[in-house]
């Protein structure tokens, strides 16, 4: 039975979609079977964001409808063939999808795949409880500053009245020249603030934004930083990307005023 996972957070524009999608790439490149769903009804972008636009025939409100069967809505990767989509369709339909049909819909899945990793809506509106209400686990996406962290701290409060098996914090386009420099706030410190558990912290970089369509160059930080995070949601491993390890010591204090000058 697969692990159904919410990829949430409290505000817009802390990279969630970005992590639900690079998240999958790492787990099937560990061979598990992965399917991505967007319940962000109206602000859908998962396809466009994995590249894979194109390839969308049928959308999960022709599933719900009963227009087609969910095999026929899915769209496999282009790079991985143990990774899939389910994409979403535009605010017109999302007052008619129920939690319930969701749910049916979920454990339709939950048979195929190991692992479904739900790209949530921003915020606590209902579109965020009819995806975390087919979710047993959350991950937390948030970025190290306060208005994030406020934000994420209600998202915090209503998970923890689901009851859910496991809430997992995710602090994104973390840079540790400015954590070095306390301009940041340190990862420890957000799962100091938040107190739920730190599964991932994943470097501010260039090659994330540009590798649309594609999965990260293995030589990136950022692909380090998500088999990190992969293997702790798959195996609870523990191990978690030190961002400000090469901005330590004298040649870190080189390369952070080299950061800081560009």
């Amino acid at each position: 039975m697969a692990k159904k996972i919410v990829i949430t957070s409290g505000k817009g524009g802390v990279g969630k979609t970005t992590v639900t999608v690079n998240l999958g790439y790492a787990l099937a490149g560990m061979g598990q079977r992965v399917v991505l769903v967007d319940v962000d009804f109206g602000l859908n972008n998962l396809d466009v964001t994995m590249g894979l636009e194109n390839k969308v025939v049928y959308d999960i409100s022709d599933v719900l409808n009963g227009r087609c069967r969910v095999s026929q809505a899915l769209v496999q990767d282009r790079h991985n063939r143990n990774l899939y989509i389910l994409p979403s369709d535009n605010l017109q339909v999302a007052s008619q999808v129920s939690g319930q049909n969701l749910k049916l819909l979920t454990e339709a899945l939950a048979s195929t795949f190991d692992y479904i990793l739900f790209d949530c809506p921003a915020g606590i509106d209902i579109g965020f409880h009819r995806a975390v209400a087919c979710a047993d686990e959350a991950l937390v996406v948030t970025t190290p500053n306060l208005t994030s962290l406020r934000d994420a701290d209600k998202v915090v409060s209503i998970l923890r009245s689901y009851k859910m098996d496991k809430i997992g914090l995710v602090v994104n386009r973390a840079r540790g020249d400015l954590m070095m420099g306390d301009k940041m706030m340190m990862p420890e410190d957000v799962e100091s603030i938040l107190q739920i558990k730190l599964v991932g912290v994943l470097p501010e970089e260039d090659v994330v934004f540009l590798s649309c369509g594609n999965a990260l160059p293995s030589s990136t930080d950022s692909k380090k930083a998500y088999k990190f995070l992969a293997q702790n949601v798959h195996k609870g491993s523990g191990k978690i990307f030190n961002v400000v390890r090469k901005y330590s010591g004298f040649l870190g204090s080189i390369r952070r005023s080299i950061k800081g000058s560009v």
